[in-house]
Parts: structure tokens; sequence; C-alpha cells
């Protein structure tokens, strides 16, 4: 089994930071920290295929934590180069009905179960075909996680769980608040409600369920709602509020 999934489904939460920073430099240091997972995000942060490879390369000395890459969106190519460079566990942005989740399921799988092209022989993840039953082995190391961010996908929750090949499923609060009609209000009781429902909806349908909740409290009620896994910091955060604090310490100093 897959590592990631088997922690997820240990029953101890697991604590995340995002990694936006696109730097190796930073994903060691946060690494080092003792948290139990990172999300390498293209999606949102300034990461392409090198910077991401750099980053996997220095996460690989810190084996207590998991990895997680995001891609800008479900494409299969860009599924396939982040597969090949290493990245075992992806997970894959505005997933909105069944069809798209088994979309992707198939973008992480060689035929004939999926379409992921076959280029083991020049790959990282194979390292470079010293792993001699690695395409024999390598859909069971992937996982899939997909994230549901919209009022529309909410609708279809529980199909998109029941997809063969989605291990988990993550809500998106900024862009879910968005579709309801809260833009820049993650923490409305209305969202935060109803993600804590969405989250017991996947936990029903026997899938690990993870969010983002960089409030403390706001967090602890999502594990108590069923999440496995929650992303509660990021790396850019943290340096830009600190900073802030920094200077706001000595411009008040006498």
């Amino acid at each position: 089994m897959n590592r990631w999934v088997e922690r997820i489904g240990a029953g101890r939460p697991r604590f995340g930071m995002w990694l936006a920073s696109g730097s190796g430099y930073v994903a060691e240091i946060c690494a080092g920290s003792g948290i139990d997972w990172v999300l390498l995000d293209q999606e949102h942060a300034p990461n392409d295929v090198r910077t991401t490879l750099e980053q996997l390369q220095a996460l690989a000395g810190y084996p207590d934590v998991d990895v997680l890459v995001r891609p800008p969106s479900a494409d299969p190519v860009v599924i396939k180069r982040l597969l090949d460079i290493g990245a075992q566990n992806i997970i894959v942005p505005m997933i909105d009905d069944p069809g798209e989740a088994r979309a992707t399921v198939a973008a992480t799988r060689y035929p004939p179960a999926g379409i992921r092209g076959v280029g083991s022989a020049l790959a990282r993840a194979s390292r470079w075909n010293r792993i001699s039953d690695y395409l024999a082995t390598a859909d069971a190391s992937v996982s899939l996680t997909v994230q549901v961010e919209t009022v529309a996908a909410l609708d279809r929750l529980g199909d998109i769980a029941d997809v063969d090949g989605v291990d988990a499923v993550f809500i998106g609060p900024a862009d879910l608040a968005a579709s309801m009609g809260r833009l820049g209000e993650p923490e409305h009781p209305e969202v935060v409600g109803t993600i804590e429902s969405a989250l017991a909806t996947i936990v029903a349908h026997g899938k690990s369920a993870g969010v983002n909740a960089f409030n403390e409290t706001i967090a602890r009620r999502y594990v108590a709602a069923g999440a496995s896994f929650v992303l509660v910091g990021a790396d850019v955060a943290l340096l830009a509020r600190g900073a802030e604090q920094l200077v706001d310490r000595y411009r008040k100093a006498p």
C-alpha cells in the first residue's frame, strides 16, 4: 500500500504545511520542523517541474514527512511529468463530477488501467529503470487525492468519493466559499458547517477526508468532523506574518 494512504487511514490526524515558496531550501527547513506532511503547490505558487524536482530531492531525506504534489489542473500531461520525476502522491484541484475524477485516476495509471505514458527509462521515479519491477508496481505506489471546491461538486460528492482509484477527497474552503457567494469568507459559519457535513459524507463513503484551515479552532472542528489530514499553515504565510510581527515589535519599542 502507498505509505500516505496507509498513514491517513491509521486513525491519527495528520497536520500539514503548504509549501508555496518554490524553494528546496525552504522545503527542507519546514520538513525539519516535525510536520507530518507537506504540499508542493503548482496551482497557486511559482513552481514548475524543475523547482518541484528540487524540492522532492530535498525532502527525500525526511522519510517521516509525506509529500503531496498539486498540479495546476487535471492535465494528464502535467500529471505524467510529476509522476516521472518521483511524485507519488498527487492532489488535483477543481474536480466537479465523477467523470472528471475517473479521468484523473486514468492519468495516474499505466495502460490498460489508464493512460499514463511509459517513459520509465528516463524517469527518476524508476531510478532510470534501476527498479526492475517499476512498471508492474507503479500504479499501486501512487495515491490520488481529488479536490472538491464548488457547490456543484458537493452535490455529487458521494459519487466522486466512490470512484475507484480515488484514495482521498480534499475540500478547498476558499473556492468553496466563493462558490457559495462568500468570496473571501472561508471561515463564515455557513461555509464551515457545509465543510463539516462534506467531511462526514466523504468518510461515510469509505474515503479519507482532508481540508485546509489556518485557524486552529476551525482546524480542530474539522478533525472532529472526520478530517484525517489538514493543512494548518504555509511557508510564505509564516514568513509574512513573522516579518510583520518583528517589524511591529521594534516600531513600538521606545
